[in-house]
């Protein structure tokens, strides 16, 4: 606004706009009041139908005869009678007034899907699967590895190299799993994405029949299964992994030798730098408990050489997440529900980078 003083000397309004950079039609704008001004009335277009003839066009459209038809057919059917209401554009555009007309065909929907949040604090609680595709010798040939994880132990419970990711191998491999690990009903989550074999009939009457509970990933989110990710990008860049595989026989002896090193040898960083082995046979506690009494009685032979005192005992992480629940109460009661109880538990979260150790506070 500009504020400008009546009373005082007259100041040309030309060099007075120019000091402070307006246009003079702002300053004569502001000295001049506002005028109120009332809304003029729209006229009607000159070839603007009636409001009876618009009605007519209504009553006509909304007739037993024409209300399951689309105004192309009724405007054509009129004609051929001798009966003309109106063009067919004026048609529809009384419908659209009326609020008459819409898209009928299906439209392609985006529901919104649940983030699943998924927790484990011991072996066999919660499995990972998931296929990926290893080259044959020639061009276009391909066999797919499917590998059944547990998420808290990163213990490959089970493989199996298939002509094709279908739903049969999928369930053989599952059942054959179940058995060996010695699974019963209502004790296992499977987590999956959202394949066609994961997602099929087969696999979904086969949870039904032993027991466990299906989840799958939102579409579109690998984040949501980082697991099985992880697993498999450890396994191809191993140096023993080849580019092509002679035959379906030689993939399974390669991945055979590899799946024996990633159990038994392979140290994981995300359970303390321990075999998966180790940590699904129940051990890692008398692993962890050895390494430091070997950390302590060095020590104890040269103190000196450790500035932050002496070393504390690793911990293996006692929860497991897909998807921590961000509010805290609920991520409490989750874990309390799985005999967690302590609030300052490590806990892994999966993240899109990589899975991080945080302290929860409940």
């Amino acid at each position: 606004m500009l504020a400008i003083d009546e009373a005082g000397p007259a100041v040309p309004a030309a060099p007075l706009c120019r000091s402070l950079g307006i246009a003079r039609a702002s300053l004569y704008r502001h000295r001049r009041p506002e005028r109120p001004r009332a809304p003029r009335a729209r006229m009607a277009h000159p070839r603007a139908l009636e409001p009876a003839a618009r009605q007519a066009i209504l009553d006509v459209l909304h007739s037993p005869r024409f209300v399951d038809r689309s105004p192309a057919e009724a405007y054509a059917t009129l004609l051929d009678e001798g009966q003309y209401l109106g063009s067919l554009r004026t048609m529809y555009r009384v419908l659209a007034a009326a609020k008459e007309v819409r898209e009928r065909r299906n439209q392609l929907r985006h529901p919104q899907y649940v983030k699943p949040e998924l927790l484990a604090t011991a072996p066999n609680q919660l499995w990972s699967w998931d296929g990926t595709k290893l080259k044959g010798v020639e061009k276009w040939t391909y066999y797919c590895l499917l590998v059944m994880l547990d998420v808290f132990s990163r213990y490959v419970v089970g493989w199996m190299i298939a002509g094709s990711e279908a739903a049969w191998p999928a369930k053989r491999l599952i059942e054959e799993t179940c058995d060996k690990q010695g699974i019963k009903p209502g004790d296992l989550i499977i987590h999956a994405d959202r394949g066609t074999a994961m997602t099929s009939k087969t696999l979904g009457q086969l949870y039904s029949d032993l027991g466990i509970e299906g989840s799958h990933s939102r579409p579109h989110v690998s984040n949501d299964n980082p697991f099985s990710e992880s697993q498999f990008r450890t396994f191809k860049y191993r140096p023993e992994f080849p580019d092509r595989f002679g035959s379906l026989e030689h993939a399974r002896q390669v991945c055979g030798a590899l799946f024996g090193w990633y159990n038994n040898e392979h140290r994981h960083s995300g359970i303390a730098h321990l075999t998966p082995s180790i940590v699904h046979s129940g051990r890692a506690e008398e692993v962890l408990e050895a390494r430091h009494v070997t950390r302590m009685a060095a020590y104890a032979a040269h103190p000196e050489r450790y500035l932050g005192g002496p070393p504390r005992r690793e911990r293996l992480p006692e929860a497991v997440w897909i998807n921590p629940p961000d509010d805290p109460i609920l991520r409490g009661s989750m874990l309390a529900t799985r005999g967690v109880h302590d609030t300052t538990a490590v806990v892994q979260i999966t993240s899109p980078a990589a899975s991080l150790k945080v302290a929860l506070q409940c």
